[in-house]
């Protein structure tokens, strides 16, 4: 039924400011709206609305992510922007935060400014 339909992606902000040069400027993203509401950037044709709230409690999982084709290169690239990736105990990563999943993919994560937890994903 929504196969057809374009996809709206969200996550909230506390701090629309920041969020404006994390999202515009850290991670690239054309930004193609900023109302009141929400910042509204462009990822690879798909919105990403960033929705401006007063209080937020960031979840404790991935809210979003992107495919990746040269994981060590974005991570790297990211690293040199100020972007920390996040470790995890029990969890092998390598030296630059990426972990290598039993199906092969590898995976790196990462927070926005209000903690919002991010990941690159490269498929094998």
């Amino acid at each position: 039924m929504l196969g057809t339909s374009d996809l709206v992606a969200f996550v909230a902000t506390t701090r629309p400011d920041e969020a404006r040069k994390f999202y515009g400027g850290t991670l690239g993203l054309p930004i193609v709206g900023d109302d009141p509401a929400a910042l509204r950037f462009d990822v690879h044709g798909v919105t990403l609305r960033v929705s401006k709230v007063q209080a937020l409690t960031p979840a404790a999982h991935t809210v979003l992510g992107w495919k990746v084709t040269d994981i060590r290169a974005q991570v790297v690239a990211l690293t040199a922007k100020g972007v920390a990736f996040e470790r995890y105990g029990g969890m092998h990563q390598d030296q630059h935060g990426v972990w290598a999943s039993p199906s092969g993919a590898r995976v790196a994560w990462f927070k926005d400014p209000d903690g919002n937890l991010l990941s690159l994903t490269q498929e094998q």
